[in-house]
């Protein structure tokens, strides 16, 4: 494996990560970097906590150090599309702290906050726009932001964006996007539907996996406990209260069961707080706040709230509900386990919710272990057991249009850069 020294990028680049101390490139940093940075369309099925943002953006910063124009006004060079606001700010947090010594400008835009301050950012010109798609949409709508002279598209964590309903909005977007660009596209899951809007993006890409075949982190251990659903709450406190926890995160189905557990936990005399998609932007990330710091201890979230959070030393994940879809679960897990550390994941499961573990161990590939194997439950409810029909994957692919004619060629120029073609053109 090459060092970050021996991938010979922009020298004030090469400063800040010895400044940063870091020497050795994970798995997925060394497969992508090298390519990423001679012009190729990347396919990274990856999850979190795998060094997936360095993979992504130092790249960036290696074009933007070598080549970059002067930012223009509501033009960017670079988009990167994070499915929630968290995850586009620690993208945000990323490039700064990656391109220290490196000359660019960056905005952020997403939801859950006004966009003025947005707006005056983008007029000012920004080499690399960070956005979630809805609130690039709308100011595409205003006339805020022109993407053609995009050069370089990041598509992260696709599989959450189709989750989330966003793909309507991603088509929107790329098709105001030149055909002659660089793509970066990174999932945890490749479902068929990724996997279809990968062929439609890409062209002639490198893959590159590093998703075990269990497709969950391998350091994770990961068990089940059956229960009734009444017991869910006295069976947390347990695991909460346990000596080895440190830090939690427990995942419940709703916002209002969020909210609900959040209280319970309370009167146990449990610190949590929760984090769900109607809390304010303010409110989310002072909570996220408390609880980096070490002020809060359990944050309770839904799914799509705890996306794109990324936190050290989460010992336990708890799955109070179990996820709607397998894919999920990947997800959850991986917010323990972090950068090669062990972590612990425990999902509660009643006699209505089995059908949902069978799915899971199918999308993983193994079983999972169950603490309680004797345990007695109640008889699934009509609807539960009504359901219980051969699950199969949506497999079939929807009728997309093709990729756009074959011919992209990328922009790349000796060592690092793409050439600078509509610059030239204008000239």
């Amino acid at each position: 494996m090459k060092s970050f020294q021996e991938m010979e990028l922009y020298r004030p680049l090469e400063k800040r990560l010895a400044e940063l101390d870091y020497t050795v490139p994970t798995p997925i940093q060394a497969q992508t970097i090298p390519a990423a940075v001679e012009g190729k369309d990347i396919l990274g099925c990856a999850q979190t906590g795998t060094g997936k943002t360095a993979a992504f953006a130092l790249p960036i910063l290696d074009y933007l150090g070598h080549d970059a124009p002067r930012a223009a006004s509501g033009r960017p060079l670079v988009l990167v599309l994070a499915p929630t606001r968290e995850l586009a700010i620690q993208i945000g947090q990323s490039f700064h702290t990656y391109g220290k010594h490196v000359r660019f400008r960056q905005t952020l835009v997403y939801g859950g906050v006004g966009q003025s301050e947005q707006v005056r950012s983008l007029k000012k010109g920004a080499h690399v726009l960070i956005a979630t798609p809805g609130r690039l949409i709308d100011l595409m709508d205003q006339g805020h932001v022109q993407l053609s002279d995009v050069e370089i598209l990041v598509l992260d964590e696709a599989d959450r964006m189709l989750d989330m309903g966003f793909m309507p909005a991603i088509k929107k977007i790329i098709a105001k996007l030149p055909d002659d660009r660089q793509s970066l596209f990174f999932s945890a899951t490749m479902p068929p539907k990724i996997r279809q809007l990968a062929d439609q993006l890409l062209f002639n890409p490198f893959e590159v996996n590093v998703t075990p075949k269990t497709k969950s982190v391998a350091k994770i251990d990961q068990s089940v406990r059956m229960m009734e659903r009444s017991e869910k709450v006295e069976r947390l406190v347990k695991v909460l209260r346990g000596d080895d926890v440190v830090r939690s995160i427990v995942f419940t189905r709703t916002k209002h069961g969020a909210n609900a557990l959040t209280r319970k936990l309370e009167k146990h005399q449990i610190s949590a707080v929760a984090i769900h998609g109607n809390k304010s932007q303010s409110a989310r990330q002072k909570a996220l706040g408390a609880f980096r710091d070490n002020r809060i201890s359990v944050l309770v979230a839904t799914d799509v709230a705890a996306r794109g959070i990324d936190i050290d030393d989460v010992t336990h994940v708890v799955n109070f509900d179990m996820p709607v879809d397998p894919e999920s679960y990947v997800h959850r897990v991986g917010r323990t386990g972090r950068a090669g550390a062990d972590g612990i994941a425990i999902s509660f499961c009643t006699a209505d919710e089995q059908d949902k573990l069978r799915e899971i161990e199918k999308l993983i590939g193994q079983p999972l272990r169950v603490q309680n194997p004797g345990a007695k439950l109640s008889e699934p409810t009509g609807n539960a057991a009504a359901s219980r029909k051969p699950s199969g994957r949506n497999g079939l692919r929807s009728n997309g249009s093709p990729a756009t004619g074959g011919h992209r060629h990328k922009k790349r120029y000796a060592k690092g850069g793409w050439n600078k073609r509509r610059a030239t053109a204008k000239a």
